[in-house]
């Protein structure tokens, strides 16, 4: 009547992710980049023990995306310096590796850009909390609104 129960949950699994991504910080959004991109690796090798070609190259597919037009994006070549111009090119590298993999069915070269994906991911993990935004470093403590405390007023004479 109302659709298949596995719909209802991607249904509610979308709209999870979703709130997620307009909720989390730039370094979150960052990680959850990292995490996909490591996911579909980790399915396009299943794919690809299993023979399933076509699934493995969906999978490819959108690592590459994520990693290309997800992260290398995000970077800000013209004020990164010489970090950002790093990433850029490892970036390039691991797209290429899996490109390669795929290509040439090689499990090898999707070992190699999902083990650089992990040692990233886990370096930026190492620094998420260490970071924070400079607008949040010197904005004042929120206080809360109690409307029983006194307030001062100000008049203003004419």
């Amino acid at each position: 009547m109302f659709g298949s129960t596995r719909s209802g949950a991607n249904a509610y699994a979308k709209v999870g992710l979703e709130t997620g991504v307009a909720a989390a910080s730039p370094h979150k959004l960052i990680v959850m980049l990292f995490e996909g991109a490591i996911t579909a690796v980790n399915a396009a090798l299943a794919h690809m023990s299993a023979g399933e070609l076509e699934q493995k190259g969906k999978a490819v597919s959108k690592a590459m995306l994520i990693v290309d037009e997800g992260m290398r994006a995000s970077l800000d070549l013209a004020n990164g310096g010489e970090i950002a111009a790093n990433l850029d090119a490892l970036y390039a590298y691991i797209v290429q590796c899996m490109f390669q993999g795929h290509l040439k069915n090689n499990p090898a070269k999707l070992e190699e850009a999902r083990t650089l994906l992990i040692d990233l991911k886990s370096a930026w993990d190492s620094i998420g909390g260490t970071a924070q935004p400079a607008a949040a470093a010197t904005q004042p403590a929120a206080r809360a609104f109690d409307s029983l405390s006194p307030r001062s007023m100000s008049f203003v004479s004419a």
